[in-house]
């Protein structure tokens, strides 16, 4: 139980409820800012408004998945008012608070650093990355199937990398009947995907490979699917990338060889909201018990 421990979610999207919810569940304190149009009770939360005097005590200050913009602006989908965090916040935070967020820009990072805050990327941790991989690759295959005239059954699918969320997508395709290759980097990897029963290649033989494809999906955060490969690919094909912003493919050029190219970050989120944000609310709560019993707090 999370008894005395008290919490400060600011903004955020639908998969902030699940996390409301299960916290309040533990007995947590629960202070949320930035949901003043939410309508859903919850019992055990308080609302108030974004301030300062709300962090004085708390243990844990919980920002959205993307943290905050450049600017320290924070996101926001249940208010019409502009949340933003400042020096004057973190300030009063307890030096024992913790700052978590699912990944953080710079802006973030250095104003954590100078109040000498503590801050947890949880998008940085295995198990997060490899639970979210479940509904990212749910969220790929809805895009592939709106957007193609076959089935995924005997399509034949490049996804490149396979790591957390890469093999997941591979074996998600290979269950429905998809022939799948494989693009690594290392000889562990493609071993691995040879094991496994897919098609593994060396990622510098990804345009011979795009000759005859009808659906590549990227993994990889840097350009990968350049102009050189496009070129290759059959006009059919449809290409979803799904690393983070701006993704790993010149999409430029695809639209100018007229091929689907779509950018698709984020997809636990928009997919599944409520299994993303239980997702985040069980590493969340993991994180506080553990902190609390090293600190003594805890049995």
């Amino acid at each position: 139980m999370l008894t005395g421990v008290q919490v400060v979610l600011a903004g955020g999207d639908a998969r902030q409820l699940e996390v409301i919810r299960r916290l309040t569940e533990m007995d947590a304190g629960v202070t949320i800012a930035g949901f003043d149009r939410l309508d859903t009770p919850f019992s055990g939360a308080v609302k108030a408004e974004w301030s300062p005097d709300i962090l004085t005590e708390a243990d844990a200050l919980v920002l959205p998945a993307v943290g905050t913009d450049d600017e320290g602006v924070i996101p926001t989908l249940f208010t019409d008012s502009e949340l933003k965090l400042t020096d004057d916040h973190l300030a009063v935070l307890p030096k024992t608070c913790k700052v978590i967020t699912g990944m953080a820009k710079p802006y973030l990072r250095k104003l954590c650093e100078k109040h000498g805050l503590e801050i947890v990327e949880l998008f940085e941790r295995d198990d997060v990355a490899i639970y979210n991989s479940i509904p990212t690759a749910e969220g790929a295959l809805m895009i592939a199937i709106q957007n193609t005239d076959i089935t995924i059954h005997d399509s034949k699918c490049i996804v490149l990398g396979i790591g957390r969320t890469g093999l997941t997508m591979a074996r998600t395709l290979q269950a429905l009947g998809a022939r799948v290759k494989v693009g690594v980097r290392r000889d562990e990897a493609y071993a691995r995907g040879f094991e496994m029963g897919f098609e593994p290649f060396y990622m510098p033989d990804l345009a011979r490979q795009a000759g005859n494809i009808d659906l590549i999906f990227n993994t990889i955060p840097t350009m990968i699917v350049t102009a050189q490969v496009i070129a290759q690919l059959p006009q059919r094909a449809c290409i979803i990338d799904l690393a983070s912003k701006p993704g790993g493919t010149d999409f430029r050029f695809a639209e100018k060889r007229g091929i689907k190219a779509l950018l698709a970050p984020g997809l636990p989120g928009i997919v599944a909201p409520k299994t993303a944000g239980r997702i985040i609310a069980n590493c969340l709560i993991q994180i506080i018990l553990a902190d609390n019993r090293l600190r003594g707090n805890q049995p």
